[in-house]
């Protein structure tokens, strides 16, 4: 066997063995900006909060709203929003009405548009909507 068609075959047994083990799920920071038809809170939605939210939001937040991991779900769904009290943070099924939905898209009544410096990608928006009109479940 020459060198070069060595070369060859080692160059595409490396590339074989990488595309096997790269991983058939994308990560969690991926997954967050790829559209999932029910996505998980743990690993899609959390994401969200972690990168984009929590910054305001963390421990003590603003609007006693804590996005931080382990803090938000208890603070979100079925709560009333501190800034209109006829809207629940998160209603779940119904995404159009949560406070939270009308805060990212900026539909709020009150208030700002959140985040209040840039945006979530259309993606995350559209991942948060679905986990709310799948239930808002805690998983």
């Amino acid at each position: 066997m020459t060198r070069n068609a060595s070369v060859g075959i080692a160059a595409g047994l490396a590339l074989l063995a990488a595309a096997c083990s790269s991983p058939s799920s994308p990560s969690a920071s991926s997954v967050s900006d790829t559209v999932v038809d029910d996505p998980s809170y743990a690993s899609v939605i959390q994401p969200i909060w972690s990168a984009s939210c929590t910054g305001c939001h963390g421990s003590g937040g603003d609007a006693g709203l804590n996005l931080s991991s382990g803090s938000s779900y208890a603070n979100l769904v079925n709560v009333p929003s501190t800034q209109d009290k006829t809207k629940m943070r998160v209603l779940p099924g119904d995404a159009t009405n949560s406070w939270v939905v009308m805060k990212i898209e900026n539909r709020q009544t009150v208030g700002g548009k959140m985040p209040p410096s840039g945006s979530l990608t259309a993606n995350q928006i559209q991942n948060i909507k679905n986990w709310i009109t799948q239930g808002a479940k805690n998983n």
